[in-house]
């Protein structure tokens, strides 16, 4: 059974950094498109980016484009979202998904098979 469990989660003052991983596992994920999400109080979860396993291509949401870069580590079966310059506004609870699904690379988290518990960031002004 495929598992996700995010971590790196904190309070972190604005213009801060953090650095989430997703540990990825029960799973050959060779082919599987990785993405974070966020949502904050009040509102609906929304697309932050994407990678794909194999190539490494990266998709990201307009308002964390140039501040935030997502990697993967192949051998460690981790996704990385490294957060810079970070805003009050990024304050959400930040989840991992898997799209098992050959060669998609959607922003639509109805699109996405696998979810982990999420973890929070809060940024402070």
């Amino acid at each position: 059974q495929v598992q996700l469990a995010e971590s790196g989660g904190g309070l972190v003052q604005t213009g801060g950094s953090l650095r989430l991983s997703c540990v990825a596992s029960g799973g050959t994920f060779s082919y599987y498109t990785m993405a974070w999400f966020r949502q904050a109080p009040g509102k609906e979860r929304e697309f932050v980016g994407l990678v794909t396993w194999n190539t490494g291509t990266t998709d990201y949401a307009a308002s964390v484009k140039g501040r935030f870069t997502i990697s993967r580590d192949n051998a460690k079966n981790t996704v990385y979202l490294q957060m810079d310059s970070l805003k009050p506004e990024d304050t959400a609870v930040y989840y991992c998904a898997a799209d098992r699904t050959l060669v998609r690379t959607s922003k639509n988290e109805a699109e996405y098979d696998y979810w982990g518990q999420g973890t929070q960031v809060t940024v402070s002004s």
